[in-house]
């Protein structure tokens, strides 16, 4: 085998989908990309090349989005480790940027688990905040095209249409989703946002979006830290028996 029990692979996964008027349709890929790019340099790191295209049939109605099917996306993924796995490298992070390809990943990771090729954990690059968002936003977690991603896509990129953040703040939804007693009534993002985002995008700034990146990378350092130092035998469903 070419590498050793300690090697961990970072898969980058994202989306093209429509972010409102204002931020790149690559903005979960760019985010994915640059957060796994932070490993890179690491002796016990394969970085993967990124899985650009991802489930967003929610984004549909929208201009510019690219979609897969969930299947298709799960299969994907869970492909591309299963090729590592026979080089040798079978323990693997998602390193994800779009919320709407977090159950496919877990169910690839399942899979890969349960048939004993490989150990695979999706992770969000907002998963382990710890409050930051709340402190630099006065919100709790992350929407879509948010305060969150403009501030992202402003420190890692030159793609956000500045002079339209207003419009996509006044055609926003307030929150995900579109609920009648508790029931979800709203599936697609244009049942309930005119502009395509959610919350409050005018929030967003470059100063922001660089706290969220060193946090998103130290997570993500950390959770390298500790899949390496984990043995595969040890990651096995029968080590817990």
């Amino acid at each position: 085998e070419a590498f050793d029990d300690a090697a961990v692979a970072v898969v980058p996964a994202g989306s093209v989908e429509q972010h409102g008027p204002a931020l790149p349709l690559g903005t979960d890929l760019y985010a994915a990309t640059a957060v796994a790019e932070s490993v890179a340099d690491r002796d016990d790191v394969v970085l993967a090349p990124p899985i650009p295209v991802g489930a967003s049939g929610h984004h549909r109605q929208f201009h510019g989005t690219l979609s897969v099917t969930p299947e298709t996306f799960e299969d994907y993924a869970h492909d591309v480790v299963a090729s590592l796995a026979e080089h040798g490298v079978r323990k693997a992070v998602f390193a994800n940027g779009h919320g709407g390809n977090t159950d496919a990943l877990t169910r690839a990771a399942r899979r890969l688990r349960e048939r004993d090729v490989a150990f695979a954990t999706p992770w969000n690059w907002w998963s382990n905040l710890e409050g930051l968002e709340a402190e630099l936003f006065d919100v709790d977690g992350i929407t879509h095209a948010d305060a969150m991603e403009t501030s992202m896509m402003l420190h890692l990129t030159e793609h956000v249409r500045e002079d339209a953040l207003e419009d996509a703040e006044a055609g926003a939804a307030e929150g995900w989703g579109e609920g009648v007693h508790g029931a979800p009534v709203g599936f697609d993002a244009i049942d309930f946002s005119e502009s395509g985002a959610v919350g409050h995008p005018t929030k967003g700034n470059a100063e922001a979006g660089e706290a969220l990146f060193e946090k998103a990378t130290s997570e993500l350092g950390a959770l390298v830290d500790w899949l390496g130092a984990q043995s595969f035998a040890d990651l096995r469903p029968e080590a817990h028996r």
